[in-house]
């Protein structure tokens, strides 16, 4: 593949990438963008379209990349459901016990009180949308006053990179389905 522009405007479920990451990635080689990819969710997003018969694989570095902010989660049900989210992504466990440990994260996230639990149930429900880690680290800072959304703009963005590393460890270039 010359650039990444026909494949991000014409993925093959019909989508497209959303403009920010079509932006980003414009003209830019397949391994430009693997190897400089500065957001997780991207990657998993991507891997999801490209990828969509590899759940266990997808499972994996997301709950690897749910893991980076296992600290914001004060209910044992989201922590449960990243730790079976690995565990499915490792083969340990079936999709029906990832299910279920999901549901219950999802439950968790349901009687909540306050913003970081939410955002951490849902970070911890590997099943969720790709950007589970940049979505729970968001909500734990909502907020913050002007200081503090500055500390969460850095940490946001570190966390963002740090998911990228992860999706690269975990989903090795040579596995997608792009050429």
């Amino acid at each position: 593949m010359k650039n990444m522009n026909e494949l991000l405007l014409n993925l093959p479920d019909g989508t497209k990438a959303c403009k920010e990451a079509r932006e980003w990635a414009w003209d830019k080689t397949w391994k430009e963008v693997y190897d400089t990819c500065h957001r997780g969710d991207w990657l998993l997003w991507l891997f999801a379209k490209v990828n969509p018969k590899d759940l266990q694989l997808l499972t994996l570095a997301k709950g690897h990349c749910a893991n980076t902010v296992r600290n914001l989660m004060t209910d044992e049900r989201s922590i449960a459901a990243v730790d079976a989210a690995i565990a499915f992504g490792e083969g340990k466990i079936s999709r029906k016990e990832l299910d279920d440990f999901a549901y219950a994260a999802n439950d968790a996230a349901g009687v909540a009180s306050d913003d970081a639990a939410i955002a951490a149930a849902v970070a911890a429900d590997a099943a969720a949308d790709a950007a589970v880690a940049a979505v729970a680290a968001g909500s734990a800072n909502a907020y913050a006053n002007a200081a503090a959304a500055y500390a969460y703009v850095n940490a946001r963005k570190e966390n963002q990179q740090l998911t990228a590393d992860i999706c690269r460890k975990y989903l090795p270039m040579e596995i997608w389905n792009i050429k």
